[in-house]
Formats: structure tokens, sequence, C-alpha cells
């Protein structure tokens, strides 16, 4: 949870992914991920210069991807393509001296508390987590591209950062 004089970020890197802000405790926003490098570049530095005059700590918990997406190994190819976006959000953040913590996919899905996906299917299992986004933000219009990142930022600060 975020501090009084905090702007704290949740990340959930890839082409599908989404970015959930949350300043000084007030309700979050939240948007898809950018479509271009420039884009993101863009929007980071946007709420690193509104948290500079407002003299907050930046803290950015970002999903720590591996070679696995939904359980299943993916293509080399399809890797390098999103190790080099999740690579360039890192650069990005670090660039602008936010604090980055990273976290598993697992470790913030435990303490959402839904269980793990077990045997659903990767449509049911994130129809579930938009679900629960949508519950715990009744306010907001929860996507498939951001539901991940507000849950993230919701958890954010009780355990789940590595």
């Amino acid at each position: 949870m975020s501090t009084p004089l905090q702007l704290t970020i949740a990340v959930d890197p890839g082409a599908t992914g989404g970015i959930a802000v949350r300043f000084c405790g007030q309700e979050p926003y939240a948007w898809p991920m950018p479509d271009t490098d420039g884009d993101l570049r863009d929007e980071i530095e946007a709420l690193t210069e509104r948290a500079d005059k407002e003299k907050l700590k930046c803290v950015a918990y970002v999903e720590k991807v591996g070679g696995y997406v939904a359980g299943v190994r993916a293509p080399g190819s399809a890797m390098f393509r999103f190790g080099e976006g999740y690579g360039y959000i890192r650069g990005v953040l670090d660039a602008h001296r936010w604090e980055v913590r990273l976290v598993r996919p697992q470790a913030w899905q435990k303490l959402v508390g839904l269980g793990t996906k077990g045997k659903a299917t990767r449509t049911e299992w994130k129809a579930r987590l938009r679900a629960e986004a949508q519950r715990r933000f009744p306010r907001l219009k929860v996507t498939n591209a951001v539901a991940d990142a507000l849950l993230l930022l919701d958890v954010s600060g009780i355990g789940g950062g590595e």
C-alpha cells in the first residue's frame, strides 16, 4: 500500500499488459501498456515530473518475468521480444530514479487470495483476475489489460515484493 508521500505504480509488462498508478493513497487509475517505447517513456516521465513537484517518493512494482507465459514455455523469438520490452521498462524506471521492486506472479497472485490457476484455462484464469480487480475497484472500468497491474498495485507493500 502507498505511504502518504508516495507515488506507486504497478507494471504488468508485455504488449497485453498494463500500468496502474496510485498517488498518495488515492483511488488508483490504470491504462493498457503503451503501443510504443516512446509513449511509455513519456508516460513515466510525466509521472516522475508530477512526483518531483509534489516531493513524492517513486516506487514501481514490476512483475518479474521469465521464460514462461501462463505456465507454458514460450518460443525463443517471442520471449526475446518480451524480454526486450521488460528490459526497456526497467531501464526507463531506473533512468528516472524510481525504486523498482520485482514481484513474481505467484507472489502477488497468492496475496490476492484467489488460489492458483490450477486446471483453469488461461482465459478462465484471466477472467477470475479481472473479476477480482473489478470487485476491488468498482469505480474503474477493469479490462484484461489492466487487471493484473491493478491487483499487483493493491497488494504491493504487504509482502509481495522481492
